[in-house]
């Protein structure tokens, strides 16, 4: 065989690096979520350098996610406008940079400050991440690769403990946010240089799987997609399933409640999230009385609950479900509250928490990929990213104000008040999330 024709052949092979790419988004989202999370497990030993009460704990912990939360839109403007390969990249170096400074804080204020830098330089990785997705993948994989995603941004917190009890157990709590600002700078050059904008742009993706992509390959997709609806007549009416108009300007975004209601439903079940991620490592060191060890490895069972969560929730829904994303969230939501409430009573054995706190992160999760996939059936590729800063825009104002509520609590009621909180706030989804409509293909 000459060299002309294996190459022929070789361009002719149907290739996969669309999942490489989502293996890629895995690992890089792993590090990012692991800069945001690594704070939680410092913040006993920082509030011993620098002296604090609960609610100013819960400030602190709060910081990033207003710069976070405040920097969504912006960055999804921006990504529409300019695509997402340099944005990407340039957002993991910086959000290396704000991490590594955290170490270097010799104040309170200083702290702060990197926090607030970090939230700001990590806003557009989850909008260029879904961005990808929705460039990347072919509608039936959307909801399995953003569940990829999003068991990304558990598995962070799942190695945070153990490395972080080991770092601490040697050095001090500088060295952890030293530690955790190396990977990023590698990983943003790799994004760089092997992940364009669009398949049609990488010399890795062949025209095969770009038509697989673009679902140019499923010929009867169609039929398929009525007959699978057709399935599912009480669920659809239980849920509002219809067939949406696709929403083409920047104007329609802002006028749809569906989008708004997504965006508020993420809001309190990140906001749960969030709570478990800041105070949980506190809560076992204070009230439960673990060691730095058995904290770290307690502390990881909600997020290893979670990592499975978002895989088993983004598989039900595009192959159980037929791409219908509203059951996971509906489910998660009322689930969510029950777990919340046995949190009131938690047991003080070790295997006994820990595994209640794997059932939370579990059934919080089965619905959480849901979230970022939703938009996805309603908005254009042009106007995806806006509508995706939208959702997690709201998503991470929730995420903001609960570890500032709980701070608060803490000092007013005590732990068992928080839980409750949470609780009324996961029965509040689901309220929400009886207003929206589930948007068919």
């Amino acid at each position: 065989m000459s060299m002309s024709t294996a190459a022929a052949t070789a361009t002719a092979r149907r290739t996969h690096f669309r999942w490489v790419v989502l293996a890629l988004i895995f690992v890089i989202y792993t590090i990012a979520a692991a800069d945001r999370a690594n704070l939680g497990f410092a913040l006993p030993f920082i509030r011993k350098e620098f002296e604090m009460s609960n609610t100013e704990a819960g400030a602190l912990l709060s910081l990033f996610l207003w710069g976070y939360a405040l920097a969504q839109i912006p960055s999804g403007l921006a990504i529409s406008r300019f695509g997402v390969r340099r944005f990407f990249s340039w957002a993991m170096l910086l959000t290396s940079g704000f991490t590594a400074l955290a170490g270097w804080s010799s104040s309170a204020l200083a702290l702060k400050l990197s926090r607030i830098g970090l939230g700001i330089a990590e806003a557009p990785l989850p909008i260029g991440v879904t961005t990808t997705i929705n460039n990347w993948f072919p509608a039936r994989e959307k909801g399995i690769a953003s569940g990829v995603f999003l068991s990304a941004v558990k598995f962070g917190p799942v190695i945070v403990p153990p490395i972080c009890a080991v770092i601490v157990s040697h050095w001090s709590w500088r060295e952890i946010f030293h530690f955790f600002a190396i990977p990023g700078v590698l990983l943003a050059l790799v994004w760089y240089w092997f992940v364009p904008n669009h398949p049609s742009g990488s010399r890795l993706c062949s025209p095969q799987e770009q038509d697989i992509i673009a679902d140019k390959a499923v010929a009867a997709s169609g039929a398929a997609g009525a007959r699978g609806r057709s399935d599912f007549g009480v669920l659809d009416r239980l849920i509002r399933a219809r067939k949406p108009k696709i929403l083409e300007t920047r104007a329609q975004l802002f006028r749809s409640w569906d989008i708004w209601g997504c965006s508020l439903g993420y809001s309190f079940q990140l906001g749960i999230s969030n709570y478990l991620l800041a105070w949980i490592p506190t809560y076992l060191i204070t009230v439960k009385n673990l060691s730095i060890t058995g904290t770290g490895f307690v502390a990881m069972a909600p997020w290893i609950g979670a990592v499975a969560g978002n895989l088993i929730g983004g598989w039900i829904s595009d192959r159980w479900l037929d791409k219908r994303r509203k059951p996971g969230m509906m489910f998660s939501a009322l689930a969510t509250a029950g777990t919340m409430y046995a949190l009131v009573n938690a047991p003080s054995d070790p295997a006994a928490l820990a595994a209640l706190l794997f059932a939370t992160g579990l059934l919080l999760s089965i619905g959480f990929s849901a979230y970022m996939a939703y938009p996805m059936m309603l908005a254009s590729k042009q106007t995806f990213p806006l509508a995706n800063a939208i959702v997690n825009t709201g998503g991470q104002i929730g995420g903001a104000c609960a570890p500032l509520a709980a701070g608060f609590m803490l000092d007013a009621y005590g732990w068992s008040s928080v839980f409750l909180l949470m609780a009324a706030g996961s029965l509040a989804t689901f309220l929400v999330l009886t207003t929206i409509r589930e948007p068919l293909g």
